[in-house]
């Protein structure tokens, strides 16, 4: 087995625990999680992909490698974004509660 192969597998297992992780998360905070496990085992396949051409004595395609680079950093923002909203809407949500235990009490 070849670093390739067991970078491949890897890559699908990540794949496989995201795909779980979106499936079965019963909040947005796992479902957020899984699609970044989901992402960085997709990333680990892509790269395997583009290191082949090495194995054959040509050099790695840099396209793919940048494409991957690329798509981590797109990845963290689109994270960080997901979990500023998350946080947001959990204070909206509290705020919300609140008013409605208010209006009761009058």
């Amino acid at each position: 087995m070849t670093g390739a192969h067991l970078f491949g597998l890897a890559g699908a297992a990540l794949v496989g625990c995201g795909v779980y992780g979106l499936l079965t998360a019963p909040g947005a905070l796992g479902r957020i999680l899984g699609f970044n496990i989901l992402g960085g085992g997709v990333f680990l396949m892509f790269g395997v992909v583009a290191r082949r051409g090495a194995g054959a004595g040509f050099g790695a395609d840099p396209v793919p490698q940048a494409m991957v680079i690329t798509g981590i950093v797109v990845a963290f923002c689109a994270t960080a974004l997901a979990a500023a909203l998350l946080v947001r809407l959990t204070a909206v949500q509290a705020e919300a509660a609140r008013d409605g235990e208010r209006e009761k009490e009058t």
